[in-house]
């Protein structure tokens, strides 16, 4: 009537290997309480004094058998076998089995004599009984604890392959989400470096204005590029950075507007999310107009989901787009797919007032 769990030491993270031992304790009174149920059935003995058999000697099973395999497993470890982690509790089948074999013999004889106690009877165990009624016992245990332990070694061993699963797409995702911010910041650079290289030839003071914008801005997004996400309102801020440094290339070509409400600025967004919009709607929006135009960034609560627009009063939709607008809208899909799966979604529509120009809605879930 022996009763452990197994898992298997290359497959489970750390805080699962093992589980509870008190859990698998409660786990084997439950187990004898059910072979006590199966007995009482089969024979004409006593459903309480078999109960209270069963129950000792399952639960003195439980503990030679599992206490022995962790005490064996994690000495095993300390001698780093070649075959198990350092911290590994599973010892291996060929050991396991002569855990078994000692742990059912300890732990029959250990409940059966707390047994004895708690009924006032006097039940020989493995050890006093006749050399047959000892095998038989002895065999019928093991059979039990073996069919128990190769259970639970299978669940965990299926458990472990699932969260081994798991963490390979967590790893995927997270693994994109940094190529696809990697692209982000080479991006915007290149577009910038660029225009300062023909700004430097044309205007050195407006130059080097800029030089000095752009090495604010690029310390502050290094700041943001190491977190997973940040409040709205340093998300707002870095674009307020990056069109101030447009602005000193544009001038009063560029006109610009930032709304963040109070009540929303606290809320977690994925940081430089909104700055490839703002970059494609001067790029392509106001940058083809000799007089410019005006781009406004809006936050808004719409049910349960933050909405996010990009407006420009720019050419629009009607003139072609270049590659850099593609890459700017997929590098803002792809990350929303991966954060937030099917529940965030980006637009990209004609402004339906008579300034024209263009509107790319971003729609994030609350609380996410």
């Amino acid at each position: 009537m022996a009763f452990m769990t197994a898992s298997h030491p290359l497959e489970l993270p750390r805080r699962r290997r093992g589980g509870p031992f008190l859990l698998r304790g409660l786990k084997s009174l439950a187990v004898g309480g059910l072979v006590a149920v199966v007995i009482s059935l089969l024979s004409d003995q006593k459903f309480v004094q078999t109960l209270v058999y069963a129950l000792c000697i399952t639960l003195g099973c439980w503990f030679f058998i599992d206490g022995g395999r962790l005490v064996l497993g994690r000495w095993l470890a300390r001698r780093r076998s070649p075959d198990l982690p350092r911290d590994s509790e599973w010892p291996g089948w060929p050991a396991m089995v002569g855990v078994l074999l000692v742990g059912t013999v300890l732990g029959y004889t250990t409940g059966n004599a707390l047994g004895n106690l708690l009924t006032g009877r006097d039940a020989r165990g493995i050890v006093l009984s006749q050399p047959r009624q000892a095998l038989a016992l002895l065999v019928v245990s093991l059979i039990i604890g073996i069919a128990i332990t190769f259970y639970f070694y299978s669940r965990e061993r299926l458990a472990a392959t699932e969260a081994r699963a798991q963490q390979a797409q967590r790893a995927a995702a997270e693994n994109q989400l940094r190529l696809l911010e990697s692209q982000l910041e080479p991006h915007m650079l290149f577009n910038t470096l660029a225009n300062l290289r023909v700004l430097i030839g044309v205007d050195p003071l407006r130059a080097q204005a800029m030089l000095d914008q752009l090495i604010a801005f690029l310390r502050a997004t290094l700041n943001a590029s190491r977190v997973g996400r940040h409040a709205l309102s340093a998300e707002f801020s870095r674009l307020a950075d990056y069109l101030a440094l447009m602005q000193v290339r544009m001038g009063t070509r560029l006109r610009m507007r930032l709304d963040l409400p109070d009540a929303l600025a606290a809320l977690a967004v994925p940081p430089l999310l909104l700055q490839p919009l703002v970059e494609n709607a001067i790029k392509h929006g106001l940058e083809p107009q000799i007089d410019g135009g005006r781009i406004e960034v809006r936050a808004v609560r719409d049910a349960g989901q933050l909405v996010l627009t990009v407006r420009d009063t720019g050419a629009g939709l009607a003139v072609p787009a270049g590659d850099g607008t593609r890459f700017g809208l997929q590098q803002v899909r792809d990350r929303l797919a991966a954060l937030y799966g099917d529940s965030a979604s980006l637009t990209l529509a004609a402004a339906s007032d008579a300034e024209g120009g263009t509107l790319a809605t971003v729609r994030l879930p609350i609380g996410e």
